[in-house]
């Protein structure tokens, strides 16, 4: 625990002196049991904010296999708890791994895009959240960050930017009423990355900006139904990451 305090400390100084750090909705973050935090990413420094935003706890995530080579992310990473991944493949090592985790009462947080996005929008994502929360069971958290991806080019003119941090209410995915199969994991997908795209500004919503699901959230109904049959012509291939 003291690992992640330390690091908690330092993001936070850094933060403050990059960034201004608006966080909405922290009373969602579920107390004393674990979860799966889903996040978008568009930017280098998200899991840092995320760091800042939230209490002080055992975590655990992934982060794609070539930091594990770098000089000085890969030993803080390490450090921290990190479980490196194959990124576009099926890692089982990294999802054996990461469900063990959850078991031991971690909150375990991931990209599901699995890689930063370039544009400033979300894109497609990948179904290891979905595949992590049927197995587990354990609720998921969907936080969405808005301007991270400025940041940066702020830091460079000496501008301070805000970034928004939306956490929304904590959901389970729904029953099918029989064990979920891998073709069942794009839909699942779907559902997340929708409550995803409701916490982040319009600019930041990409693929799922304009869907059935996102225009069923928005108006305060269920996305589920818009998400069933997300599956069809979705290679099954098993959870990549």
């Amino acid at each position: 625990m003291w690992r992640f305090r330390i690091a908690r400390v330092v993001f936070i100084l850094i933060q403050k002196i990059l960034c201004r750090l608006v966080v909405i909705g922290r009373q969602n973050i579920p107390a004393d049991k674990p979860f799966i935090l889903v996040v978008n990413h568009l930017s280098t420094a998200d899991i840092g904010i995320v760091f800042v935003g939230f209490p002080n706890q055992p975590w655990r995530y992934f982060a794609g296999e070539k930091w594990a080579r770098h000089w000085l992310w890969g030993p803080l990473m390490s450090w921290l708890g990190v479980i490196f991944v194959n990124r576009g493949e099926v890692d089982r090592r990294a999802l054996r791994e990461a469900l063990a985790a959850l078991a031991d009462g971690c909150v375990f947080a991931l990209a599901p895009e699995g890689t930063r996005s370039r544009v400033g929008a979300m894109q497609p994502a990948k179904d290891g959240a979905a595949y992590l929360a049927s197995q587990s069971g354990v609720p998921i958290l969907p936080v969405g960050l808005s301007n991270s991806d400025v940041l940066f080019a702020n830091v460079r003119r000496l501008r301070r930017v805000t970034i928004t941090m939306r956490i929304g209410p904590a959901f389970a995915l729904p029953d099918l009423g029989r064990r979920p199969r891998s073709r069942d994991l794009a839909d699942y997908t779907c559902l997340i990355m929708t409550h995803i795209a409701a916490l982040v500004e319009p600019r930041h919503r990409g693929v799922y900006s304009n869907t059935p699901a996102m225009a069923a959230l928005l108006a305060g109904e269920d996305p589920w139904p818009a998400c069933a049959g997300a599956a069809e012509g979705h290679a099954n291939t098993g959870p990549t990451l």
